[in-house]
């Protein structure tokens, strides 16, 4: 006997997106068709969750998702047919995807896995009078619509709708003539005079909103909100938007260009926070507001049993998962610029995207390239701390790498750099960790680890600072120390920038290969070279690693790969005029390693 399926049903908030005309898409180019309207529904998920509502199926051509809330549910629809038209006219060609949009209230039925449904049906219907781009809502949603919404509704009258017997009110949704009160005056600047945006990050943190039924949960929404704003504050190289003037943004929907055009910034972060019993979701996303691009969002769960704890974990990780997302997008945006006028910090951009690319392929031409872009920044403002950043790692790397003629003065000019970094601004985080770098180098051990603990002093949200420091740690052998931190900046940004998370993995390696966990050591610089296939020193201890477990084919392998990118490192290093490691008995550990591969300073 089959086994009786579960049926559940509930009233919610219903939309239901498709996509206009997509037979013709896909006559056109099928394949082409489907991985745009994919893509577009994949954005639109997350601006529903970031939301507070749920994508319930992607059908082909078409979405439905469910809300608790009506208002939620037009935001989220509105957030992203103005995301979708602006992708639509940026296109070169006349294929995308354009989507019209219904939002009705009803029943949602849920059996075997199968989403159906009166109010379903109704959102799909009311849809196809929307028009493209368009929402068309039910004059029920409309009716509980909070009034303080900026959109106005036209009346479409009654409907006769297919599959139901009454027929039904629909209104189209647009976008409403703004006005101001002289409260709003007081704390935005007027639409004709639109702040520039300053040359460094720049990000708003809105409210955010409380989605639970509980009004005293405010507390909590509003708490989350200050924490990530003292917690971005930490990053000197970020222009964040004062508290008083973000909050002048509670409880309206906005437009992100508007805000944009308003404040003056480029990203906006805003969110919401759900408490469903013992249980908190607070949901994120991060938004460059000028473009209406995307760049993250993430939804974190947690009990409420110490609401504090619970409010600090979840502003670290939040925190720690936008600002690398933020370096990722300005250095990806500086790629795009025209050459002809730029600026001291859209130079020192270029000159880390140059950087960035110099490093992953082990070329020491573009490392120069990146020095030169660097130096031409400065000409312009020797106090650009960006550019004083990327003039340090470009000399340390020539140092590290043994490229050119006098990698010794390279650590000097390096030494140089940070100096002037740290005089400059010195509560800037990268400054000290830029100095960390040379002191290690330079086998001033205690030196450098006290520049990383000032440096995470200065921002302990930085999973970069926490990742430069464990490497430092683990090179003098505070391998607890190491795995600790490594850990943390693990669970603050997970998809940290590769550059750095393959410094994590090898300050692993580095703490294992000093106790003589030679197995661990090797997968541990397996996954380092993962992240950077082009760095000398993490190649070094996989080789002495293999070595010491018998395996000389693979030893060979990753010698003659290093060759490759810095054929000076290893005949210094077994010269012995460079050792990493702060106790004698562990450079000794490595050159023994590297001597039983079969190498040798020749």
């Amino acid at each position: 006997m089959d086994q009786k399926q579960e049926v559940r049903s509930k009233l919610a908030v219903l939309l239901h997106a498709d996509v206009v005309d997509s037979t013709a898409l896909v006559r056109e180019d099928e394949s082409r068709a489907h991985q745009r309207i994919l893509d577009g529904f994949n954005c639109f998920s997350e601006i529903i969750v970031a939301h507070g509502g749920t994508a319930l199926e992607i059908r082909g051509d078409a979405l439905v998702a469910e809300f608790s809330r009506a208002s939620d549910a037009l935001n989220a629809a509105w957030s992203f047919q103005q995301t979708n038209r602006e992708s639509a006219a940026e296109c070169d060609d006349d294929a995308w995807p354009i989507i019209r949009i219904g939002i009705a209230a009803g029943e949602v039925v849920i059996a075997d896995g199968t989403v159906t449904g009166e109010g379903i049906v109704l959102a799909q219907r009311l849809e196809q009078l929307a028009g493209p781009h368009g929402i068309c809502v039910q004059d029920a949603v409309r009716q509980i619509l909070p009034g303080r919404l900026p959109f106005d509704y036209e009346d479409l009258g009654e409907q006769a709708v297919k599959g139901f017997d009454k027929p039904v009110r629909a209104f189209r949704v647009n976008a409403a003539t703004p006005t101001r009160t002289s409260a709003d005056e007081a704390t935005k600047p007027t639409v004709d005079e639109p702040l520039p945006l300053p040359d460094k990050p720049s990000i708003v943190v809105l409210p955010f909103v409380n989605l639970s039924a509980d009004p005293e949960q405010e507390y909590f929404s509003d708490g989350i909100t200050e924490d990530i704003l003292t917690a971005l504050s930490y990053f000197s190289d970020l222009f964040v938007i004062a508290r008083n003037s973000s909050f002048a943004y509670k409880g309206q929907s906005v437009e992100p260009r508007q805000v944009s055009t308003d404040l003056g910034v480029r990203y906006l972060l805003e969110g919401s926070v759900r408490r469903m019993g013992p249980r908190i979701r607070i949901t994120s996303q991060l938004i460059d507001a000028v473009s209406g691009t995307h760049l993250w969002a993430e939804k974190f769960d947690g009990e409420v049993a110490d609401i504090f704890d619970l409010q600090d974990e979840i502003t670290r990780k939040i925190v720690g998962s936008i600002a690398p997302r933020i370096d990722l997008a300005e250095v990806e945006r500086s790629r795009s610029l025209s050459s002809a006028q730029l600026s001291s910090y859209e130079l020192s951009l270029r000159a880390k995207a140059q950087w960035y690319d110099a490093i992953r392929s082990g070329d020491s031409v573009g490392n120069e390239r990146a020095l030169e872009i660097a130096q031409q920044s400065l000409a312009l403002d020797a106090r650009n701390v960006h550019a004083l950043w990327i003039v340090g790692l470009t000399q340390l790397e020539k140092h590290l790498y043994r490229w050119g003629k006098n990698p010794g003065g390279a650590l000097v000019r390096a030494a140089e750099s940070a100096e002037h970094l740290v005089h400059v601004d010195s509560s800037d985080a990268n400054g000290h960790l830029l100095r960390g770098f040379v002191h290690m180098f330079g086998h001033e051990f205690d030196d450098g680890i006290a520049d990383y603990r000032r440096a995470l002093s200065l921002n302990p949200n930085s999973a970069m600072s926490l990742f430069l420091a464990a490497w430092g740690e683990s090179l003098v052998g505070l391998v607890d120390e190491a795995r600790e931190h490594v850990e943390l900046g693990l669970r603050l940004s997970p998809r940290e920038n590769d550059i750095w998370l393959g410094v994590a993995y090898l300050a692993l390696t580095q703490a294992s290969f000093t106790e003589h966990k030679f197995d661990e050591a090797r997968e541990w610089g397996r996954l380092a070279i993962q992240m950077h296939s082009t760095a000398p020193i993490r190649r070094a201890l996989v080789i002495a690693s293999c070595a010491f477990d018998g395996d000389f084919d693979e030893a060979r392998k990753h010698a003659q790969r290093l060759a490759e990118f810095a054929p000076d490192f290893l005949p210094n290093l077994l010269s012995g005029n460079q050792g990493f490691f702060k106790a004698p008995e562990h450079n000794e550990l490595l050159l023994q390693g590297l001597r039983k591969a079969g190498l040798d300073s020749g």
